[in-house]
């Protein structure tokens, strides 16, 4: 019965605190909020960073063809550049999902000379709500259609810890 009331007591604590903390920012208290996001994708890792200080250290999963910069649509690869995030949809096919700005101006001039589409829709994403495989498939492979895939924890960490507008380098 006395676990019960703490139980109790420590629940309403923490969601006045969650509360007081949308009321101010809509990030909840505890977790830092990055302003720029890093990608390099030899090392198959997402950086957090704020004011060049790593926040947190994220592996992740990468375009089908992950050697080069996306060149056009359907070329499974992930883009390198520097973007930003700008848009959020919470009711995609996958685990939370943040847009990227590719392409950008320079890559749909690139795409354009060459005749072919840039693609687009690429996102930091985590795992399929309707997998079409079992979950070790997407631990440690690469595996997305040009995106940047993490685990389910890791994107709820991304999606609070990174407001609209923060600027992704993707690096090689």
């Amino acid at each position: 019965m006395k676990f019960r009331s703490v139980f109790v007591l420590l629940l309403g604590l923490s969601c006045v605190r969650a509360e007081t903390a949308r009321a101010d920012f809509p990030f909840p208290l505890g977790h830092e909020i990055a302003d720029a996001v890093l990608v390099v994708k030899s090392e198959r890792k997402l950086y957090l960073l704020k004011a060049g200080r790593i926040l947190k250290t994220i592996k992740v999963s990468l375009g089908l063809v992950p050697v080069g910069p996306k060149q056009r649509e359907g070329d499974f690869r992930t883009p390198e550049g520097h973007y930003m995030l700008d848009g959020r949809k919470a009711d995609s096919d996958y685990f939370l999902a943040i847009h990227i700005s590719y392409p950008d101006a320079s890559d749909s001039a690139r795409a354009h000379a060459h005749g072919v589409d840039p693609g687009g829709s690429i996102m930091i994403h985590g795992l399929p709500n309707a997998p079409r495989y079992e979950p070790a498939h997407y631990r440690g492979t690469d595996w997305t259609d040009g995106c940047i895939a993490v685990s389910n924890s890791d994107m709820v960490d991304i999606w609070l810890m990174t407001p609209e507008s923060t600027p992704i380098e993707i690096r090689p």
